[in-house]
This record gives C-alpha cells, structure tokens and sequence, in this order.
C-alpha cells in the first residue's frame, strides 16, 4: 500500500506520514531499535530485533507492494522518526476481515500529535484495504497510548495478565482493544 500526508504538528512543523520503501530500510531499523529501548510498553527489546537493515529494506519493499498491508514513517526534516503500521491476522478465511496495528516513535517527539496521526492514517488505510475490525494490545500501565485509543475508538475486550514479563516491572497486563472499521 502507498500512503502521502503532511501533517501540522502540536509546536508548528511539519511531519511527513508516508509508507516507507525500500530505501528507509537503514534509518526504520535505526528507529526501531531507539524505540524499543526508550520505553519498556513495547513488544522487544532492541537486541531482540529479528531484522538487519537489508531485511528491513525488504520487508518495507514488500509493505510497499502489498494490497491490503503497510508500514508508515513519520518524517520530520528528512529524519524518521517513528513508524506504524498494519498487518493481516491471518489470510484464511475467518481471520482475513482482521488486521493488528503496532506503532513506535522517538521518545523526543512525543506529545507533538504524531501517534495520533499515525493511527488515524493506519485506520484509513484499514478500512481502504477492506478491513472490519482493527486489532492492538497495550500495556495497561501505558495511559497515555490507552487514552488515545480510546479517543479514536477501540474498545477493550479483555486483559491478559500475563501478557508481556518485563525485564524491567516483571508481570504486565496487555489490554486487547479492537476497533470496528464498519461503523
């Protein structure tokens, strides 16, 4: 999938949300691995990244081709600096109406409205490739990222207590939230 917006931010710049291609191979895997190591509500940690660059520059360019998946960069000033995206749940048929969505940005621009930009973009482009329903978890000590899903619309159907073990806190509960793209 393809996707282009420009974006006025909270303190006046502008952000450019668009799908990363296979030339942002190199500055998403740097971006992800910052990510995942400025907050302990993501799914790994950055050694745990199963990807080097080139297989990020081919997973972007797959993204790219794909009908009904995609990976977004938020780029300010020529730099990236987070990412979200969609995936598919599954393809069989009882699963392909359901797509999950992951996002992670640059600890030093949050609170600027980019997350906000991001999912709603990720919902555009859900319900574009025929999605119904939306599909996140959540860290349920994460407010911040709980509030701004429930702004835009999921609806929580249920805690795994044990859904991550951080390195960090131990024991977190994942809040499983879901967003219903008929309505």
């Amino acid at each position: 999938m393809e996707y282009f917006k420009t974006i006025k931010l909270k303190d006046g710049r502008e952000c450019v949300l668009r799908n990363g291609t296979e030339m942002d191979g190199e500055a998403v895997f740097e971006v992800f691995n910052l990510t995942h190591g400025q907050t302990d509500f993501l799914l790994s940690y950055p050694e745990e990244n199963s990807m080097n660059a080139v297989e990020e520059a081919d997973f972007l360019k797959k993204k790219t081709e794909s009908a009904n998946e995609i990976e977004i960069v938020a780029e300010i000033d020529g730099k990236i600096v987070g990412t979200a995206g969609i995936e598919c749940v599954g393809a069989k048929e009882k699963t392909r109406h359901r797509a999950v969505f992951g996002i992670g940005i640059d600890k030093n621009y949050w609170g600027l409205g980019i997350g906000g930009a991001m999912l709603g973009a990720c919902v555009e482009c859900a319900k574009s490739a025929g999605y119904s329903q939306l599909e996140l978890d959540v860290v349920a000590e994460n407010g911040r990222a709980l509030s701004l899903y429930k702004k835009m619309g999921f609806v929580e159907y249920g805690r795994n207590p044990k859904g991550f073990r951080s390195r960090v806190t131990g024991w977190q509960t994942l809040v499983l939230m879901c967003l219903d793209l008929e309505k």
